[in-house]
C-alpha cells in the first residue's frame, strides 16, 4: 500500500484514545482494527480477518515475541513468589537499614538501571524487582519508579556496544559506512555516533539531577505525595523507618539470590549463544550474535528453580502453595502481556501501511543544511512515538538520514545517524504503544497511563534541549559543542524550574 496521510490514522487513534479514555487495551485494539481496515480497502471481513491474523502472528513468533511473552509471564510468577514467601518484605527491612533516605532509594534504582545495560526489556523488569521494595519503603511512587526504570533502560542500552541494541546498530551502520567511504568499522563508527545521541545522554543526566536536586514536575510530585502519605499511614511500613542499624543480610538473601541468578544466567546464556565460551569469539562479536530472548527465558526458569530450592525445603512455602502462587502470578501478568501483543500488532500494521516512510518523506526537499540534524531528530521523535518502536525507526530513518546529508556533506553522516537514534529513543521512551514504556510500567507495577503522563514532562524537557543542541551542531558542525549546549540548557532549565516551590520533591 502506498503511504499517504491515512497511514498515520491508526497510531493516532490508538494514542489519542489511550490518553482520553485510559483504556489501553481497547485503544490499541482500535488502532489494530482501523489499520487492518485500511489495508483491506475498508472491507470489514478482510479487515477483521487481518486483525486476527496479525495478533496471532505476534503471539506465535518463536524467535522474538513468544520468548518475550514467556519471560514476562514467568517473571510475574517469580514476583508473586517473592511476595508470598516474605522475601520482598524482608528485603525491604534490610534495604531500609542500608538506604535511609528517599534520595538514596532513587539513586540505588538509577545505578541499578545503569548497571543492567544488556537489554532494555531485561532492564525494565529486573530493575523493578530489585528497586520496588526499596522505593516502596521510602514512599516513592510507582510512577516515579517507572520513570527511573524507563529513563535508565533504552537510554543506557543505546549507548553501550555490549548490548542487544549495540549489535543491532552495528548491522545498520555497515551500509552507510560502505556507501560513503567513511573509513570506519561498525564498532568504531558506533563511538562516533554515540556523542551525537543528545537525547539518551541528556535523559541519563536528568535522572541524576532531578534526584540529587530533589525536584519533580507537578504531576509526578502529586503521585509521590500520595505514595508518601499512604506509606506513612501504614503501621508495618512505618515501623521500617526505625529499623535497627544492623540487619542481617539473610533478610535480603531470599530476594536477591533468585534475581541475581536470573541476571547472571541471562548474561551467560546470551554470550554462550553467541559462541563466546567456545573460543575464538570476542565479547563484542558474541554480543552481536547472541540470542537475548531465549537467554531471558533460560534465566527466569533458573530463577524459579532457585526460588523453589530456597523456599520449599526451609518451609517458607509448601510445594502446592508454591505452584499455585506461581500460576497466580502469571495470571496477574496477562493484562500486561495482552498490551504487549497489541502494541507489537499495531507496530506490524503501521509497518505495512508504511507510516514511517510517509513521515520520512516529509523531510525531503529544499531544507537548509544547518537545520537538517534538528529535523532528523524531530522526525525520529514523531515516527517512533507514532509507531511505538525505536528499532523500526532506526531501520527506516538511518538510511534516509544518511542519504539526505551524505550526498553533500559526508562528514555529517554519523552525527545525523546519532540524531535519528536520539529521536527514536525519545518516542520509544514516551509512547503508550511502545513495548519499552509498557514493560517499564509492568516492572514498576504502575498503571501504564500514569507512567506515560508523569514521564512526559521530563522527556519533553530533554527533547527540547536536545533540539537546541542539534541546531548548534548544524550551525557549527561540532558534535561536542552541540552536546555541551544540550546539557548546559538542560541544567539551566532545571535550575529555573527548581525555583518554583511546587517543583520541590516530597521530603
Amino acid at each position: 500500500m502506498e503511504a499517504t496521510w491515512w497511514s498515520i490514522l491508526p497510531p493516532l487513534l490508538a494514542i489519542g484514545c489511550a490518553i482520553i479514555t485510559r483504556e489501553v487495551i481497547l485503544s490499541l485494539l482500535l488502532g489494530v482494527i482501523s489499520g487492518a481496515l485500511l489495508l483491506a480497502n475498508f472491507s470489514i471481513t478482510g479487515g477483521l480477518s487481518d486483525s486476527f491474523q496479525t495478533v496471532f502472528n505476534q503471539v506465535a513468533d518463536p524467535e522474538w515475541t513468544t520468548p518475550i511473552l514467556i519471560f514476562a509471564l514467568m517473571l510475574g510468577g517469580v514476583t508473586a513468589l517473592l511476595t508470598k514467601s516474605g522475601a520482598t518484605e524482608r528485603f525491604g527491612v534490610w534495604a531500609m537499614s542500608k538506604v535511609k533516605t528517599r534520595v538514596g532509594a532513587q539513586l540505588v534504582t538509577m545505578f541499578t538501571g545503569y548497571a543492567i545495560f544488556i537489554d532494555d526489556y531485561f532492564n525494565s523488569l529486573a530493575v523493578g524487582q530489585i528497586a520496588r521494595p526499596i522505593t516502596d519503603s521510602h514512599g516513592v511512587s510507582r510512577s516515579k519508579l517507572a520513570y527511573l526504570i524507563d529513563s535508565t533502560g533504552a537510554p543506557i542500552c543505546v549507548l553501550i556496544p555490549l548490548s542487544s541494541w549495540g549489535a543491532y546498530i552495528f548491522s545498520l551502520l555497515a551500509d552507510p559506512i560502505k556507501t560513503y567511504g567513511l573509513g570506519h568499522s561498525p564498532v568504531s563508527a558506533f563511538f562516533y555516533v554515540l556523542p551525537a545521541n543528545y537525547y539518551a545522554i541528556g535523559s541519563l543526566v536528568m535522572v541524576f539531577l532531578i534526584i540529587w536536586w530533589r525536584m519533580d514536575f507537578p504531576l509526578m510530585r502529586k503521585h509521590d505525595q500520595q505514595a508518601y502519605e499512604k506509606t506513612s499511614s501504614l503501621p508495618r511500613l512505618g515501623e521500617l523507618r526505625t529499623v535497627p542499624q544492623k540487619v542481617p543480610f539473610s533478610h535480603a538473601f531470599d530476594l536477591l539470590l533468585p534475581i541475581l541468578t536470573m541476571i547472571i544466567a541471562t548474561v551467560f546464556f546470551f554470550l554462550n549463544s553467541g559462541g563466546f565460551f567456545n573460543g575464538g569469539v570476542s565479547l563484542m562479536e558474541a554480543s552481536g550474535e547472541g540470542n537475548i530472548t531465549l537467554a531471558l527465558v533460560y534465566g527466569v526458569v533458573l530463577s524459579v528453580i532457585v526460588a523453589a530450592v530456597l523456599y520449599i525445603p526451609r518451609k517458607k512455602m509448601k510445594a502446592k502453595e508454591f505452584l499455585s502462587t506461581f500460576t497466580k502470578g502469571m495470571e496477574n501478568m496477562l493484562g500486561g502481556a495482552m498490551i504487549l501483543v497489541l502494541a507489537w500488532s499495531i507496530g506490524d500494521i503501521v509497518g505495512r501501511l508504511e507510516t514511517g516512510q510517509f513521515l520520512a518523506s516529509l523531510v525531503e526537499g529544499n531544507v537548509p543544511m544547518w537545520i537538517i540534524p534538528a529535523i532528523l531528530f524531530a522526525l525520529g521523535c514523531v515516527m517512533s512515538f507514532a509507531t511505538g518502536t525505536s528499532w523500526g525507526t532506526f531501520a527506516i530513518m538511518i538510511p534516509i538520514g544518511a542519504t539526505i546529508v551524505g550526498s553533500t556533506n559526508p562528514e555529517w553522516v554519523l552525527p545525523a545517524i546519532g540524531a535519528v537514534m536520539a529521536g527514536a529513543v525519545f518516542g520509544d521512551h514516551c509512547s503508550p504503544i511502545s513495548d519499552s514504556t509498557i514493560l517499564s510500567a509492568i516492572g514498576a507495577d504502575c498503571e501504564l497511563m500514569d507512567h506515560v503522563s508523569t514521564q512526559l514532562p521530563y522527556a519533553l524537557t530533554v527533547a527540547l534541549t536536545s533540539f537546541a543542541g542539534y541546531i548548534v551542531f548544524g550551525i557549527t558542525s561540532v558534535v561536542w559543542l552541540g552536546l555541551v549546549v544540550n546539557l548546559a540548557a538542560l541544567v539551566l532549565v532545571l535550575l529555573w524550574l527548581k525555583r518554583d516551590p511546587k517543583a520541590t520533591a516530597v521530603s
